[in-house]
C-alpha cells in the first residue's frame, strides 16, 4: 500500500507492507488525518526530540518510546478518522464500514504502543493502518469525516482547560492561536469562560480565534494581551495559556502577568528555555504544565463535535493527498494563511 513516510527529513510517498491485524487489533482505511505541529517539529528536528526524550526516560527509569531509527523510514499521523475494514483473529469490533476514530494507541504482543512516530507502526499518513479494537469510537450523528479528524487536537485543548481548573467565572488569555491555541479557545468557549482574549502575530489566526469563540484577538506587538485584559475591567487575574511553546514566551508571561495569575503551559518547547523564578515567586504565580489528554477527554471531544458544541469548520484551511504531504509540511513551516491541513489518502 502507499504511505507518506519521513525519510531523512523529508516526507516521501513509498510502497510499504500491508498492515495485518493481530488479536485485539482492527484494520482500517484512513479517511483523513490532520498534520500536527509535533509532526512538523519531528520532521525538522527529530534527532533533538529523541535525545531529549531519552534523557527523560532515563531520569524516570522508563524506556522504549524514543527507540526510533531516523536512518529508516518513520511512519507518522495521529489525528485520524478511518473506516473499519476487518478485525484480527478472535477480536470483536464495530461492523465493517463504520467510520471511527480512536485514542492513538495500538495493542501489541508486548503491550500498548503509541501511534505517533514509529519505524514499524503505521500512522494516518497512509492508506491503511491498525487500531486497537476496544479503543474504537464510532463517529456520531453524521459528523463529517474531516471534522472527526480534529477530535485529537480538540482533546489537547480540553485537557489544558481541565488542568487549569477554569470555570465560567474566570477569564482567560490564550497566547498563540495556532491549532493548539484554537483547541484551547474551543474548550474554554464550551465552559462559557469570559472574556477569552487571544494573542497571535497572524491576522488570519486572530480572525480564526474570534470565529472559535475568543471575545477579542490582539496582535501582541501592538496591543499587549494584559492591556486588553485590563480593558475588560475584571478585578481578578486571568488564567493564561501559553500555546506557543517558543523560547522566551513563558518568561515574558511571568514578567508581565498580574499577581497570582495561573499560567498553563500547553505549547511544546522541546529545547531549553530560561525563566526568572523571582518574578514568579514575588507575584505568587501558579505554573502548570499540560500534556496530551486521557481517554475520557478524547471521547468527550468527539461527543462535543458530534453534538455541535464545537464547530471546527473554520480551522480546516487545506487538504492534500499523499503526494502533497511534503508541500503541506513546507507550507505549514510559515503558517500565516493556514491552521489545520488534512491529508486524505
Amino acid at each position: 500500500m502507499r504511505a507518506a513516510v519521513l525519510r531523512r527529513g523529508r516526507m516521501v510517498v513509498a510502497d510499504v507492507p500491508e498492515p495485518v491485524p493481530g488479536r485485539g487489533q482492527v484494520l482500517v482505511a484512513v479517511k483523513a488525518c490532520g498534520i500536527c505541529g509535533s509532526d512538523l517539529h519531528f520532521a525538522h528536528a527529530g534527532a533533538e526530540d529523541l535525545a531529549i526524550r531519552r534523557q527523560m526516560e532515563r531520569a524516570l527509569s522508563a524506556g522504549g518510546t524514543a527507540d526510533i531509527d531516523l536512518d529508516a523510514d518513520v511512519f507518522m499521523g495521529h489525528e485520524f478518522v478511518a473506516e473499519v475494514l476487518e478485525p484480527g483473529p478472535d477480536t470483536e469490533c464495530l461492523p465493517a464500514g463504520t467510520v471511527v476514530t480512536a485514542f492513538p494507541g495500538l495493542r501489541t504482543p508486548t503491550g500498548m504502543a503509541g501511534i505517533l512516530y514509529s519505524n514499524t507502526i503505521h500512522g494516518g499518513f497512509g492508506e491503511r493502518m491498525l487500531l486497537t479494537a476496544r479503543l474504537l469510537l464510532a463517529v456520531p450523528n453524521g459528523l463529517p469525516e474531516a471534522h472527526a479528524a480534529l477530535t485529537e487536537p480538540l482533546a489537547v485543548g480540553l485537557h489544558a482547560a481541565n488542568r487549569a481548573e477554569i470555570g465560567a467565572n474566570d477569564g482567560a488569555i490564550v497566547l498563540g492561536a495556532g491549532p493548539v491555541g484554537q483547541a484551547v479557545i474551543a474548550a474554554l468557549r464550551m465552559r462559557r469562560v469570559a472574556p477569552i482574549i487571544a494573542a497571535d502575530l497572524s491576522e488570519t489566526r486572530r480572525n480564526l480565534a474570534v470565529a472559535m469563540g475568543a471575545h477579542e484577538a490582539v496582535d501582541p506587538r501592538i496591543d499587549p494581551p494584559f492591556d486588553a485584559w485590563d480593558r475588560h475591567g475584571r478585578e481578578h487575574p486571568p488564567v493564561v495559556f501559553d500555546a506557543v511553546g517558543a523560547p522566551g514566551v513563558l518568561n515574558e508571561a511571568i514578567r508581565t502577568a498580574p499577581r497570582r495569575t495561573r499560567l498553563v503551559i500547553v505549547g511544546t518547547c522541546v529545547g531549553g528555555d530560561t525563566i526568572t523564578p523571582y518574578w514568579a515567586l514575588a507575584k505568587e504565580l501558579d505554573i502548570r504544565f499540560s500534556m496530551a489528554y486521557n481517554r475520557t477527554e478524547f471521547a468527550d471531544s468527539l461527543r462535543a463535535l458530534g453534538e455541535g458544541e464545537v464547530d471546527v469548520t473554520p480551522l480546516i484551511t487545506g487538504q492534500v493527498d499523499l503526494d502533497g504531504v511534503q508541500d503541506a509540511f513546507d507550507l505549514l513551516a510559515s503558517p500565516q494563511d493556514h491552521c489545520k491541513v488534512l491529508v486524505t489518502p
